[in-house]
């Protein structure tokens, strides 16, 4: 997993961010630390499937982007 797809980072631009633990600038694709914990994504649901090109569908008829957060979505299920 990569430091993107943990729910402590923030992105502060496409390619780095800030660990909400530590306050360290992380860069998005490096690879996790031991404290990671899987943040809710569209990618990760159980009600997303991956469509053509870098689009989804959720629940089969509403598009989604995979890399989108899901902390609020009432229907997300982890996959």
């Amino acid at each position: 997993m990569k430091h993107i797809d943990c729910t402590y980072y923030l992105a502060t631009d496409a390619f780095k961010g800030i660990c909400k633990r530590t306050k360290d600038s992380i860069k998005a694709d490096d690879s996790a630390c031991s404290e990671f914990k899987k943040a809710p994504k569209c990618k990760y649901c159980k009600n997303f499937s991956m469509q053509e090109g870098d689009l989804g569908l959720c629940m089969g008829e509403i598009i989604a982007y995979p890399e989108m957060k899901a902390q609020t979505c009432k229907d997300f299920s982890w996959k």
